[in-house]
């Protein structure tokens, strides 16, 4: 998975912090994709304060939604 943050986010810690924390969901969650699916993730700043429970549920809804089509 290769995940690109822009520069407008912040800074590269701030930046390889938000695509670590990414990174970490999805690998979480890798197995119930369905394998045709490529998935782009534009995260925004608040995922570098949001509860880490909140980013799993968001990527949840975007595989169980990719999963129904």
């Amino acid at each position: 998975m290769g995940l690109t943050v822009p520069r407008a986010i912040g800074g590269s810690v701030v930046r390889n912090r938000i695509k670590r924390r990414m990174r970490e969901a999805f690998r979480l969650h890798r197995a119930t994709l369905d394998p045709r699916w490529d998935i782009v993730i534009n995260p925004r700043r608040t995922a570098l304060a949001a509860p880490f429970a909140d980013l799993e549920r968001a990527l949840t809804k975007v595989i169980e939604k990719c999963n129904g089509r």
